[in-house]
């Protein structure tokens, strides 16, 4: 018999993971067992909840009854971003897959996860397409000025010269490098490739030649070679503690004068002061992120000061399906693993 567990939320209730636990390929009996998470919060309140778990992880959060004791003889474990939680794992013994519908890892005990090499992690990333459309929108938006202009013209204004003036060119003549190559940094890779913009990438884990049979055009390089070589680079990494502040001034300082940074990803990849820095010494000639240190921005950050930098509200994901699709994704690519035995997301242990 197969057991699964399924943990909702207020975005993604149990009932849509219950739906998503009956579609997937398994032989004979299978039981689902249901649990919500938070449920009582508003969608605005619920908001406020991840920050906390993004910030501080999955423990010390309360469980719903009877969850820990259901644990206990389950083999699949499906969630959104309701917390699997050291006590969690520790009491699945039996426990073999996690399925999760979200692209941040921050609600899982990575940690204790790893003495569990038997347990295999995938996640669908449910705002990958959404995400990717606007890692390229912002790119746009931030070498050809579309931003700095509206707000401009907004402000009464009628800008004809910008801070990249002396540097201002159409993508078609630059490279782009990507730094990490999961689901979106490819999804990035093919928007690019039909763009017709050549690509650099970094990523520890990638092969060039399977990437190449797979139909992705790219040159992998060590990660300062992309700072020195690409003109735009846009970071795509999950945040661990190997990346933490990984981009700082070390690298910000290989790039050109001409370049421009992008991030899309997590703020905590990028060393806020250092950023900061090379923006305000007007050492590379701008940026574009659509994810900030802390939310919203306070009014006082110095970032806003700067006349080289566009800051959207974290919407790149923001999509009216992106949520309501994530348990039928998670479901297609939990059953692609099943029949195959790969996916391209699942999570690698570190000593695998």
């Amino acid at each position: 018999m197969t057991k699964i567990v399924v943990v909702g939320d207020p975005f993604v209730p149990a009932t849509s993971l219950v739906k998503a636990a009956q579609q997937l390929d398994l032989s004979g009996t299978v039981e689902i067992k249901a649990f919500d998470w938070c449920l009582q919060q508003s969608r605005e309140e619920f908001r406020q909840t991840i920050k906390i778990i993004e910030h501080e992880g999955p423990n010390d959060f309360e469980l719903p009854e009877g969850l820990i004791a259901a644990l206990k003889d389950a083999t699949i474990l499906l969630v959104h971003i309701a917390p699997v939680s050291k006590e969690m794992l520790q009491a699945a013994r039996k426990l073999q897959l996690i399925g999760t519908c979200r692209g941040g890892l921050e609600h899982i005990d990575l940690a204790e996860w790893e003495k569990r090499p038997e347990v295999q992690l995938l996640h669908v990333i449910r705002n990958a397409e959404p995400v990717a459309d606007f890692t390229i929108g912002l790119m746009y938006s931030v070498v050809r000025n579309i931003a700095y202009s509206y707000k401009e013209v907004q402000a009464g204004n009628w800008p004809q010269h910008f801070p990249n003036d002396q540097y201002k060119t159409s993508l078609s003549t630059m490279t782009v490098g990507l730094i990490g190559l999961g689901y979106i940094g490819k999804l990035v890779v093919k928007k690019l490739n039909g763009l017709g913009i050549p690509v650099i990438a970094y990523d520890v884990f990638a092969d060039e030649e399977e990437l190449k049979n797979a139909g992705y055009q790219l040159q992998l390089k060590d990660i300062e070679t992309i700072f020195q070589q690409a003109d735009i680079i846009s970071l795509h990494l999950r945040v661990v503690p190997e990346t933490i502040n990984l981009i700082d001034q070390q690298l910000l300082r290989l790039m050109k004068p001409s370049a421009y940074l992008i991030n899309t990803a997590r703020p905590d990849i990028l060393n806020k002061s250092d950023f900061y820095e090379i923006l305000a010494q007007k050492r590379i000639a701008g940026a574009g992120i659509d994810v900030v240190w802390e939310e919203p921005i306070p009014k006082d950050d110095p970032l806003l000061n700067l006349d080289n930098l566009i800051i959207t509200s974290h919407i790149a994901g923001d999509t009216i399906d992106a949520i309501e699709r994530s348990p039928e994704l998670l479901v297609q690519e939990l059953n692609r693993y099943l029949k195959q035995g790969k996916s391209e997301l699942l999570i690698c242990h570190k000593n695998a």
